[in-house]
């Protein structure tokens, strides 16, 4: 088995861990500095910081002394969890970690093939550091020009030529100076939109607010749903596809109140699709009913269990305040301009979006490289408002496909590779990456 490196963990931290961790692992971020985190594990086994990094939810609830006591100190900020990371994965983080934080690393030499130790490891520059830099060498160009200027003079006036001295302004305005400014403008200018340009559609991080504040922690993670029981097209097509509002019926046809807010969020569902939840039935026409019918239906429903809620018999003031702001909010969440009824398809809003000319199949990952939705979506059985979690770029998915070992046992879909099952039995190779049966190649995305 391949040894593991602090090279493997710089590619591994940035595509993990980057996100929260600052990278010299001294200062703290969004999440702990990472320098001495072994020596901060010290006192339990190795297997326990494996499982940590791995899950850290998971060991705090089984109540680890270690782990209940960095819950503490950064709740309620959660660890992502990294299931898919074997224990080679994170001894590679934690030799890059450590390198970064004592400021050397071990290093695979170019030439050699050999190992190369104390080669220092580059630290961030802020950016400060570099407008200081040039800076002072703008006022070294003045000051040069200056002296030029002047040297000029006396070298005019010692063959007795008058020359004048010529003003702060008029260097300024030299043909040369305004030559190298522009020559600046086009150097930095290119810069700048090469750099746009590249980051032109990415949206780490994204989480826009939904018409529904649907909960993935809820459903995928209290409720333990499986990610494809919604998004049934990830096993079976290029799309995950958005669930219908018919896959929420087969659940909430008969779980209609989720709590005072809750009962609303489910009522957008039923008025989208014209169920009437006090009658369990869907409404005939519901399509051709006026606003005012198709409200009525609704606000009562709000009502009712607003007062079973709150043991009324009646709607108090302000219960009649608590819902006319629920049926304002069903309103506003389910209409726009383009949208003016209630009735008809919920207008989700989308979160990972991949650029026209690339081309990404989910079944292909899910079904044929068995893949979990994790690796890419992040651990969204912990997340109450989806976000983007990986950056979707380029360079990330080379990384993955660099990293990523195909699953050869029991895989249909990869009998055909006769030479690498050979060369696995016999213990040529110890893993085969998705890179060795082509994944780099431009048109398996280009195409």
């Amino acid at each position: 088995m391949a040894q593991p490196t602090a090279d493997v963990g710089k590619t591994l931290f940035k595509n993990n861990c980057a996100q929260c961790h600052s990278k010299n692992m001294k200062v703290a971020a969004t999440g702990p500095a990472l320098g001495l985190v072994e020596e901060r594990w010290a006192d339990y086994p190795r297997e326990d910081l494996y499982a940590w990094i791995r899950n850290s939810q998971a060991q705090i609830k089984i109540g680890h002394p270690k782990a209940v006591e960095l819950w503490g100190t950064w709740k309620p900020t959660v660890m992502q969890a990294f299931p898919n990371l074997t224990d080679d994965d994170i001894e590679s983080i934690l030799l890059y970690v450590n390198g970064m934080y004592d400021g050397s690393l071990i290093v695979k030499g170019p030439s050699a093939g050999g190992d190369v130790a104390g080669v220092g490891v580059a630290q961030e520059t802020p950016s400060w550091y570099y407008y200081a830099i040039f800076g002072v060498l703008g006022l070294l160009a003045l000051l040069l020009a200056r002296i030029i200027s002047n040297l000029n003079v006396l070298a005019a006036a010692k063959d007795g030529t008058v020359l004048t001295e010529r003003t702060l302004w008029q260097t300024l305005t030299s043909k040369g100076v305004i030559g190298f400014a522009l020559f600046a403008a086009i150097i930095l200018g290119g810069y700048t939109t090469v750099n746009n340009a590249i980051n032109l559609g990415r949206q780490q991080g994204y989480a826009p607010e939904q018409p529904i504040k649907f909960s993935h922690e809820t459903h995928a993670g209290l409720h333990k749903i499986d990610c494809q029981y919604c998004h049934d097209g990830a096993r079976r097509s290029k799309h995950a596809v958005i669930p219908a509002a018919n896959t929420c019926m087969n659940c909430h046809k008969a779980i209609k109140v989720g709590g005072s807010h809750g009962t609303a969020e489910l009522t957008k569902i039923y008025a989208s699709i014209g169920y009437s939840p006090e009658d369990n039935k869907y409404i005939e026409n519901a399509d051709k009913l006026s606003p005012e019918e198709y409200k009525a239906v609704y606000y009562d429903w709000i009502a009712n269990n607003y007062m079973a809620v709150n043991g009324l018999k009646e709607l108090n003031d302000a219960g009649e305040k608590f819902v006319d702001e629920q049926w304002g909010n069903i309103v506003s969440s389910l209409t726009n301009d383009q949208k003016k009824s209630i009735y008809g398809p919920i207008e989700w809003v989308r979160i990972h979006n991949l650029p026209d000319h690339v081309y990404f199949n989910h079944s292909q990952h899910v079904t044929v490289g068995k893949l979990e939705c994790q690796n890419c979506h992040g651990a969204v059985e912990e997340m109450a408002t989806m976000a983007q979690h990986a950056p979707l770029s380029m360079g990330w998915c080379i990384n993955c496909h660099r990293q990523t070992e195909v699953k050869f046992d029991g895989n249909e879909y990869y009998e055909s590779y006769e030479k690498y099952h050979d060369e696995l039995a016999s213990g040529d190779k110890d893993k085969v990456t998705v890179e060795d049966i082509g994944g780099l190649e431009c048109q398996k995305c280009h195409y």
